[in-house]
């Protein structure tokens, strides 16, 4: 008896615990994905952060960019850049699927089925990306920016733990 509400309660945590991640682009259909891993990107200094994450459709996969701005005509523009901790770049071209919204602009790019294959056995050492807006004083800073998959800014040499995210062991469990 007095070991049924403990069992109870470690089920119920380890089911949200396991939980997966999920994505839908625009209202479409959810799909599989990985946690939001949030990427240093120290050039953008409004946040100095860009937030990634990655989804299994059936035709490959999708990855879904999004950055903290101050007006709604800022954007996540142009081509994207993946690059792999191997050296691999994945190239992914904007077909303009964007959202503005509560301060922040996502912007969603989509692999290939090779591509997805690619990430599911080699982390990913940064996205480059280029961020559009009107320059009027005060606005959004715009230009070329990396963002760089580091978990902190900053850390001693006496830190022993993985200071990057493990996104091929993550994508792979899709």
């Amino acid at each position: 008896m007095n070991f049924k509400l403990p069992l109870f309660l470690f089920l119920l945590l380890s089911t949200f615990v396991n939980a997966q991640q999920t994505m839908s682009v625009k209202g479409s259909k959810s799909f599989p994905a990985t946690e939001n891993y949030t990427f240093i990107c120290e050039k953008y200094v409004l946040t100095g952060e860009v937030d990634v994450q990655i989804a299994k459709t059936d035709k490959g996969g999708i990855l879904k960019l999004t950055i903290a701005t101050t007006n709604d005509k800022t954007r996540i523009s142009g081509g994207v850049y993946v690059d792999l901790v191997n050296g691999d770049v994945i190239a992914c071209v904007d077909k303009n699927n964007k959202e503005t919204g509560d301060g922040k602009t996502t912007s969603y790019y989509y692999f290939t089925p090779a591509e997805l294959l690619k990430l599911k056995k080699t982390d990913i050492q940064a996205t480059r990306f280029i961020v559009t807006g009107n320059s009027n004083t005060f606005g959004d800073q715009t230009g070329y920016f990396t963002a760089v998959n580091k978990k902190n800014y900053f850390s001693t040499a006496f830190d022993k733990s993985k200071k990057t995210f493990d996104t091929a062991k993550a994508i792979s469990l899709l």
